[in-house]
């Protein structure tokens, strides 16, 4: 993107959404990079703030979606519920289906190391983004917007089983081969106290499974179990293909 105008004509087309304050949407898609980049005076504001209004906002909507679904089920089943459909992967997963990458303005450096795709700061964007709609069009255009962009997230999940929460599908992974559960270890630690980043590994007798990042050592951890996942997948595809191919 290359200018203000070309944003907010792409974001109404992916959003599903018309913004009477366009400076809120350009506000939720300015990375911090950008900000700090900019030229001094030109006081370029980033999407931190309306990051933080936008991880209320969802959690409040998606509590109230939870508690209407399932009127019997304890506040500790709600909230692991809610764990699983607002978290880093998801939210970074919702923003890659709307193609939100493309509309982030990022700083040179941010840019040339991939940070368009990069899962921590595609849901930070989403998050950005669903706190400007709050602020724009309120609290039902906002509740509109999760359900358009997460509906098949929150109609799926379900009480009782592991959902959407990757550290529960790999530790009853081993447990039905019988196998020790995974051990989870901080490998680095990078940002200042408010917007702290973790790489985290995952293994399984001292062999390492998968690797993830996030904000929080526990979204670190569910990254680094949906890395070991998928890569167990992957081993699972490639062996039923060579015993296909067995005489």
């Amino acid at each position: 993107m290359t200018s203000e105008l070309d944003i907010i004509k792409a974001a109404t087309q992916q959003l599903g959404y018309t913004f009477d304050d366009s400076q809120l949407l350009i506000k939720a898609v300015t990375h911090k990079s950008f900000a700090n980049e900019a030229a001094a005076g030109d006081n370029v504001g980033h999407n931190e703030r309306l990051e933080f209004l936008g991880d209320a906002v969802l959690g409040l909507i998606v509590s109230e979606k939870l508690m209407d679904s399932h009127p019997d089920v304890s506040e500790g089943e709600l909230s692991r519920l809610r764990a699983a459909l607002v978290n880093e992967l998801q939210l970074s997963k919702a923003a890659r289906d709307l193609a939100l990458g493309q509309l982030l303005r990022l700083g040179r450096g941010e840019e040339h190391s991939g940070g368009r795709n990069k899962t921590s700061i595609l849901a930070d964007l989403y998050e950005a983004i669903l706190g400007a709609i709050y602020l724009d069009g309120g609290l039902n255009e906002a509740r509109k917007f999760i359900f358009q962009s997460i509906a098949d997230q929150i109609e799926t999940v379900e009480v009782g089983s592991s959902g959407f929460d990757p550290k529960s599908r790999l530790q009853e992974n081993f447990q039905r081969q019988g196998e020790k559960p995974p051990s989870y270890e901080v490998i680095s630690t990078e940002g200042l106290d408010h917007c702290r980043s973790f790489t985290v590994c995952v293994k399984v007798n001292s062999v390492e499974l998968g690797r993830g990042v996030g904000r929080s050592k526990k979204e670190a951890e569910q990254a680094a179990a949906q890395a070991a996942l998928d890569k167990l997948a992957d081993q699972d595809s490639a062996s039923s293909s060579l015993e296909d191919q067995a005489p």
